[in-house]
């Protein structure tokens, strides 16, 4: 009885790990529907973008935050290097990139004048909107709609507007990029 008890712990304690160890299977109740609207009340290195008016192309969404360790090591270079290797599909807007800032913690250090500087030291040049934040809620709006888990997560949305991808923390780039390759053709 006790191996029993034992081997039905450790099962479940694996199956838990392996579900945490890999987001979209935690996260596959926003995979293949179509995304929400993002709720922004500022947009830096651009005019408002509305979600709706990109159907058609294939959108990178990446959430993020300032002073995210995550997010300056690994998503935001990641952006930077697709941005690079997709210029062609960006600049024929079969492409379109946006960073969203989802502050949740820290609201008065990750203000708008700081990610103003932020973004220029850290040459960002695309398309940034600052996610809006009702007054006396914690998680902002688009990060509530999008059901993310944090910062850095990455939504990866179809050109009929579906989400087809939607990864916390650091995942595959490769998986990613063969998703955005196949979708770029589709």
């Amino acid at each position: 009885m006790h191996k029993l008890a034992t081997l039905v712990t450790n099962t479940l304690f694996l199956s838990l790990l392996f579900i945490w160890q890999n987001p979209s299977i935690a996260e596959s109740k926003t995979q293949n529907k179509p995304a929400p609207q993002w709720q922004t009340s500022k947009w830096f290195n651009s005019e408002a973008i509305n979600l709706k008016d990109l159907k058609g192309q294939v959108v990178i969404i990446e959430f993020f935050q300032l002073w995210c360790p995550g997010c300056n090591s690994f998503s935001i270079p990641l952006v930077q290097t697709w941005q690079k290797k997709y210029a062609n599909e960006i600049k024929n807007k079969k492409l379109k990139i946006v960073s969203i800032h989802t502050v949740f913690e820290g609201y008065d250090y990750q203000n708008n004048s700081r990610l103003k500087t932020f973004l220029k030291e850290k040459n960002i040049t695309h398309p940034v909107g600052v996610d809006k934040r009702l007054e006396n809620e914690r998680l902002p709006e688009t990060m509530k709609a999008f059901q993310t888990r944090g910062t850095p997560q990455m939504a990866i949305i179809d050109k009929q507007g579906n989400i087809r991808f939607n990864e916390f923390g650091g995942f595959m780039p490769e998986i990613a990029e063969q998703l955005i390759d196949k979708l770029l053709t589709e």
